[in-house]
């Protein structure tokens, strides 16, 4: 199996627990908490093996730790409007 072919059952897995999340309609903290996580692992995979940035480690560490930050400070928004 190439590596292009893997990275795609890897997003359509990520997806598929994505739309779970959504049909089941869980409002919980952990659910916010989880749908970052998918995020941050399908922006990995689409940086690394789509965009070729895994041929230059440096440049993916730097995306990956921006989007990183965005996510958590998102998951400190989502805590932080919680009464």
């Amino acid at each position: 199996m190439t590596r292009i072919v893997a990275a795609w059952g890897v997003l359509v897995a990520a997806s598929a627990a994505t739309t779970a999340f959504a049909l089941t309609e869980t409002r919980a903290l952990w659910a916010a908490a989880a749908l970052l996580v998918l995020a941050l692992v399908k922006s990995r995979v689409i940086l690394s093996d789509y965009l070729r940035l895994s041929d230059v480690p440096p440049v993916r560490r730097g995306f990956v730790a921006v989007l990183a930050l965005w996510a958590g400070i998102a998951l400190a928004l989502i805590f932080a409007a919680q009464p």
